[in-house]
Protein backbone atom coordinates (compact mmCIF):
# COMPACT_ATOMS: atom_id res chain seq x y z
CA UNK A 1 0.00 0.00 0.00
CA UNK A 2 1.28 3.34 -0.56
CA UNK A 3 0.24 7.13 -0.02
CA UNK A 4 1.25 9.59 -2.72
CA UNK A 5 -0.41 13.05 -0.86
CA UNK A 6 1.37 13.65 2.08
CA UNK A 7 1.85 17.05 4.09
CA UNK A 8 5.02 17.95 6.50
CA UNK A 9 5.55 20.89 8.41
CA UNK A 10 7.82 21.99 5.35
CA UNK A 11 4.05 23.38 4.33
CA UNK A 12 0.63 23.20 5.85
CA UNK A 13 1.26 19.88 8.05
CA UNK A 14 2.06 19.10 11.68
CA UNK A 15 4.06 16.25 11.41
CA UNK A 16 8.15 16.89 10.76
CA UNK A 17 9.28 14.95 7.44
CA UNK A 18 11.27 12.62 10.08
CA UNK A 19 8.07 12.07 11.59
CA UNK A 20 6.35 10.97 8.87
CA UNK A 21 8.54 8.73 7.49
CA UNK A 22 8.62 7.15 10.94
CA UNK A 23 5.01 6.57 10.93
CA UNK A 24 4.49 5.78 6.68
CA UNK A 25 7.28 2.57 8.24
CA UNK A 26 5.22 2.05 11.47
CA UNK A 27 1.65 0.97 10.05
CA UNK A 28 3.40 -0.66 6.58
CA UNK A 29 3.60 1.65 3.52
CA UNK A 30 5.57 0.48 0.84
CA UNK A 31 6.14 3.77 -0.56
CA UNK A 32 5.19 7.95 0.01
CA UNK A 33 5.32 11.00 -1.91
CA UNK A 34 5.35 14.36 0.35
CA UNK A 35 3.40 16.42 -1.85
CA UNK A 36 3.62 20.28 0.46
CA UNK A 37 2.22 23.13 -1.14
CA UNK A 38 4.80 25.17 -3.59
CA UNK A 39 7.88 23.71 -1.77
CA UNK A 40 10.53 20.72 -1.85
CA UNK A 41 11.80 22.17 1.58
CA UNK A 42 11.09 18.79 2.98
CA UNK A 43 13.19 16.29 1.21
CA UNK A 44 16.72 17.21 2.86
CA UNK A 45 15.45 16.10 5.45
CA UNK A 46 12.68 13.17 4.35
CA UNK A 47 15.74 11.44 1.73
CA UNK A 48 17.96 10.36 4.22
CA UNK A 49 15.35 9.26 6.75
CA UNK A 50 13.23 7.10 3.67
CA UNK A 51 16.59 5.71 3.01
CA UNK A 52 17.41 4.80 6.83
CA UNK A 53 13.80 3.70 7.12
CA UNK A 54 13.89 1.74 4.10
CA UNK A 55 11.33 3.41 2.62
CA UNK A 56 10.34 4.29 -1.16
CA UNK A 57 9.97 8.03 -0.98
CA UNK A 58 8.88 9.51 -4.91
CA UNK A 59 9.32 13.50 -5.07
CA UNK A 60 6.22 15.54 -5.02
CA UNK A 61 4.94 18.58 -4.78
CA UNK A 62 1.15 20.31 -4.90
CA UNK A 63 1.10 23.69 -6.80
CA UNK A 64 -1.93 26.23 -6.85
CA UNK A 65 -2.81 26.98 -10.61
CA UNK A 66 -5.48 28.84 -12.18
CA UNK A 67 -8.33 27.94 -14.61
CA UNK A 68 -10.15 30.67 -16.09
CA UNK A 69 -13.20 29.53 -18.36
CA UNK A 70 -14.07 32.09 -21.15
CA UNK A 71 -16.38 34.88 -20.60
CA UNK A 72 -15.00 35.04 -16.98
CA UNK A 73 -12.58 37.43 -15.06
CA UNK A 74 -11.50 35.22 -12.40
CA UNK A 75 -9.95 32.10 -12.21
CA UNK A 76 -10.90 28.73 -10.55
CA UNK A 77 -8.13 27.43 -8.46
CA UNK A 78 -7.42 23.86 -9.59
CA UNK A 79 -4.50 21.99 -7.73
CA UNK A 80 -1.84 20.05 -9.26
CA UNK A 81 -0.05 17.48 -8.15
CA UNK A 82 3.15 17.20 -9.75
CA UNK A 83 5.83 13.77 -9.25
CA UNK A 84 9.48 13.52 -10.27
CA UNK A 85 10.10 9.40 -9.29
CA UNK A 86 13.97 11.10 -10.81
CA UNK A 87 13.79 14.31 -9.12
CA UNK A 88 12.83 17.76 -10.19
CA UNK A 89 14.93 19.14 -12.72
CA UNK A 90 16.79 22.39 -12.05
CA UNK A 91 14.76 24.95 -14.17
CA UNK A 92 11.43 23.53 -12.59
CA UNK A 93 13.09 24.35 -9.04
CA UNK A 94 13.94 27.98 -10.45
CA UNK A 95 10.24 28.26 -11.34
CA UNK A 96 8.72 27.06 -7.71
CA UNK A 97 11.11 29.65 -6.17
CA UNK A 98 9.18 32.41 -8.85
CA UNK A 99 6.20 31.08 -7.13
CA UNK A 100 7.11 31.25 -3.55
CA UNK A 101 8.45 34.67 -4.13
CA UNK A 102 4.85 35.98 -5.83
CA UNK A 103 3.14 34.23 -2.70
CA UNK A 104 5.51 36.82 0.30
CA UNK A 105 4.63 39.73 -2.10
CA UNK A 106 1.11 38.81 -1.86
CA UNK A 107 1.14 38.27 2.22
CA UNK A 108 3.19 41.95 2.33
CA UNK A 109 -0.56 43.28 0.68
CA UNK A 110 -2.48 41.30 2.86
CA UNK A 111 -0.72 42.94 5.98
CA UNK A 112 -1.22 46.27 4.57
CA UNK A 113 -4.91 45.85 3.83
CA UNK A 114 -5.69 44.91 7.45
CA UNK A 115 -3.77 47.40 8.78
CA UNK A 116 -6.53 49.58 6.47
CA UNK A 117 -9.09 47.78 9.12
CA UNK A 118 -7.14 48.25 12.40
CA UNK A 119 -5.82 44.77 12.86
CA UNK A 120 -2.27 44.31 13.40
CA UNK A 121 -0.71 41.54 11.73
CA UNK A 122 3.18 41.72 11.12
CA UNK A 123 5.16 39.42 8.09
CA UNK A 124 7.77 38.86 11.17
CA UNK A 125 4.29 36.77 13.09
CA UNK A 126 2.94 35.75 10.22
CA UNK A 127 6.20 34.07 9.21
CA UNK A 128 6.88 32.31 12.48
CA UNK A 129 3.80 30.38 11.70
CA UNK A 130 4.29 29.42 8.53
CA UNK A 131 7.99 29.91 7.70
CA UNK A 132 8.53 30.20 3.72
CA UNK A 133 5.09 28.73 2.99
CA UNK A 134 2.74 31.11 5.19
CA UNK A 135 -0.34 31.97 4.06
CA UNK A 136 -4.01 33.28 4.97
CA UNK A 137 -4.94 29.99 6.93
CA UNK A 138 -1.57 32.07 9.10
CA UNK A 139 -3.12 35.18 9.16
CA UNK A 140 -6.71 33.88 10.36
CA UNK A 141 -4.79 31.67 13.23
CA UNK A 142 -3.11 35.08 14.62
CA UNK A 143 -6.36 37.15 13.92
CA UNK A 144 -7.79 34.80 16.49
CA UNK A 145 -5.19 34.45 19.12
CA UNK A 146 -5.33 38.33 18.76
CA UNK A 147 -9.02 38.65 19.43
CA UNK A 148 -9.86 40.45 16.79
CA UNK A 149 -12.24 37.27 15.30
CA UNK A 150 -13.68 34.33 17.58
CA UNK A 151 -12.84 31.76 14.68
CA UNK A 152 -10.98 31.03 11.55
CA UNK A 153 -14.39 30.61 9.54
CA UNK A 154 -14.87 34.22 10.55
CA UNK A 155 -12.05 35.80 9.93
CA UNK A 156 -12.07 34.07 6.08
CA UNK A 157 -15.54 35.18 5.99
CA UNK A 158 -14.97 38.60 7.01
CA UNK A 159 -11.53 39.12 5.58
CA UNK A 160 -9.67 36.80 3.72
CA UNK A 161 -12.23 35.13 1.20
CA UNK A 162 -12.71 36.19 -2.13
CA UNK A 163 -15.49 38.16 -0.81
CA UNK A 164 -13.84 39.44 1.99
CA UNK A 165 -12.90 42.65 2.63
CA UNK A 166 -9.26 42.33 2.75
CA UNK A 167 -8.60 39.87 -0.32
CA UNK A 168 -5.72 40.18 -2.07
CA UNK A 169 -5.89 38.15 -5.44
CA UNK A 170 -3.25 35.98 -5.59
CA UNK A 171 -1.18 35.70 -8.94
CA UNK A 172 -1.57 31.85 -9.37
CA UNK A 173 0.13 30.52 -12.66
CA UNK A 174 -2.58 29.14 -14.72
CA UNK A 175 -3.34 25.27 -15.57
CA UNK A 176 -2.12 25.01 -19.00
CA UNK A 177 1.76 26.45 -17.08
CA UNK A 178 1.54 24.08 -13.92
CA UNK A 179 1.37 20.98 -16.42
CA UNK A 180 3.33 21.80 -19.22
CA UNK A 181 6.41 23.37 -16.34
CA UNK A 182 5.97 19.49 -14.98
CA UNK A 183 5.93 17.73 -18.06
CA UNK A 184 8.82 19.45 -19.19
CA UNK A 185 11.01 18.54 -16.61
CA UNK A 186 10.27 14.93 -16.80
CA UNK A 187 7.47 15.06 -13.70
CA UNK A 188 3.89 13.35 -13.88
CA UNK A 189 1.05 16.25 -13.63
CA UNK A 190 -1.85 14.69 -11.87
CA UNK A 191 -5.70 16.73 -11.05
CA UNK A 192 -5.70 16.91 -7.06
CA UNK A 193 -9.01 15.99 -5.27
CA UNK A 194 -11.19 16.38 -8.44
CA UNK A 195 -13.95 16.80 -5.92
CA UNK A 196 -13.23 20.10 -5.26
CA UNK A 197 -13.75 21.57 -8.57
CA UNK A 198 -17.41 21.83 -6.86
CA UNK A 199 -18.84 20.19 -10.51
CA UNK A 200 -21.24 17.56 -11.03
CA UNK A 201 -22.14 15.51 -13.73
CA UNK A 202 -21.09 16.71 -17.29
CA UNK A 203 -20.17 19.97 -16.45
CA UNK A 204 -16.76 17.97 -14.24
CA UNK A 205 -16.20 15.82 -17.12
CA UNK A 206 -15.82 19.05 -19.22
CA UNK A 207 -13.69 20.31 -17.27
CA UNK A 208 -11.74 17.37 -16.87
CA UNK A 209 -11.32 16.67 -20.73
CA UNK A 210 -10.23 20.28 -21.31
CA UNK A 211 -7.34 19.35 -18.35
CA UNK A 212 -6.25 16.27 -20.62
CA UNK A 213 -6.28 18.42 -23.87
CA UNK A 214 -4.04 20.20 -21.74
CA UNK A 215 -1.64 17.22 -21.42
CA UNK A 216 -2.36 16.43 -18.14
CA UNK A 217 -1.06 12.93 -17.43
CA UNK A 218 -3.01 11.65 -14.44
CA UNK A 219 -6.30 12.14 -11.62
CA UNK A 220 -6.22 11.21 -8.42
CA UNK A 221 -9.69 8.72 -8.14
CA UNK A 222 -8.29 7.85 -4.49
CA UNK A 223 -8.59 10.61 -1.94
CA UNK A 224 -9.92 10.96 1.79
CA UNK A 225 -12.92 13.02 0.59
CA UNK A 226 -13.58 10.43 -2.66
CA UNK A 227 -16.63 8.07 -1.49
CA UNK A 228 -16.41 4.81 -3.77
CA UNK A 229 -18.93 6.33 -5.97
CA UNK A 230 -16.69 8.90 -6.41
CA UNK A 231 -13.69 6.68 -6.97
CA UNK A 232 -15.32 4.60 -9.70
CA UNK A 233 -16.65 8.07 -11.30
CA UNK A 234 -12.60 9.15 -11.54
CA UNK A 235 -11.44 5.87 -12.41
CA UNK A 236 -13.76 5.69 -15.71
CA UNK A 237 -13.00 9.46 -16.47
CA UNK A 238 -9.46 8.18 -16.55
CA UNK A 239 -10.07 5.36 -18.98
CA UNK A 240 -12.13 7.47 -21.05
CA UNK A 241 -9.45 10.28 -21.77
CA UNK A 242 -6.32 8.38 -21.69
CA UNK A 243 -5.51 9.23 -18.19
CA UNK A 244 -3.55 7.13 -15.32
CA UNK A 245 -4.58 7.19 -11.85
CA UNK A 246 -2.92 8.79 -8.77
CA UNK A 247 -3.90 8.53 -4.68
CA UNK A 248 -3.59 9.57 -1.51
CA UNK A 249 -4.92 10.16 2.21
CA UNK A 250 -4.11 14.30 1.84
CA UNK A 251 -2.46 13.79 5.35
CA UNK A 252 -2.22 17.12 7.39
CA UNK A 253 -1.31 15.63 10.63
CA UNK A 254 -3.08 17.57 13.41
CA UNK A 255 -4.30 20.05 11.34
CA UNK A 256 -7.23 17.25 10.08
CA UNK A 257 -6.91 14.76 12.98
CA UNK A 258 -9.60 12.60 10.97
CA UNK A 259 -7.22 11.75 8.33
CA UNK A 260 -5.24 9.26 8.74
CA UNK A 261 -1.75 8.74 6.82
CA UNK A 262 -1.95 6.04 4.30
CA UNK A 263 -5.89 5.04 4.80
CA UNK A 264 -7.43 8.48 4.67
CA UNK A 265 -10.73 9.62 6.64
CA UNK A 266 -12.10 5.99 8.02
CA UNK A 267 -10.55 3.99 5.90
CA UNK A 268 -11.56 5.11 2.67
CA UNK A 269 -8.12 5.81 1.00
CA UNK A 270 -6.58 2.17 -0.24
CA UNK A 271 -4.06 3.54 -3.12
CA UNK A 272 -2.33 -0.01 -4.37
CA UNK A 273 1.08 -0.35 -5.45
CA UNK A 274 0.51 -0.75 -9.22
CA UNK A 275 -0.48 3.00 -9.34
CA UNK A 276 3.22 4.14 -8.22
CA UNK A 277 4.45 1.50 -11.15
CA UNK A 278 2.42 3.13 -13.65
CA UNK A 279 3.58 6.46 -12.25
CA UNK A 280 7.21 5.56 -12.55
CA UNK A 281 6.04 4.32 -16.32
CA UNK A 282 4.92 7.73 -17.60
CA UNK A 283 7.93 9.74 -15.89
CA UNK A 284 10.17 7.61 -18.33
Amino acid sequence: MIDLHVHTTASDGTATPTAVIQEARSIGLDAISITDHDTFDAYEEAVPAAREAGLQLIWGIEISTKLVQPGKTFGKTVHLLGYFPKGPAPEFLEWIKEQQQARHERNVQLCGRLRQFDIDITMDEVKALGRNMAGRPHFAKLMVQKGYVETIQEAFDKYLDERGQAYVEKHDPTLAEGIRHIRDSGGVSSLAHPVRLNKVGTQEEDLIRQMAKMGMHAIEAYHCDHTERHQERYQLMARRYDLTVTGGSDYHGDLKPEVKLGTGRNNNVVVPNKVLDRLRALAR
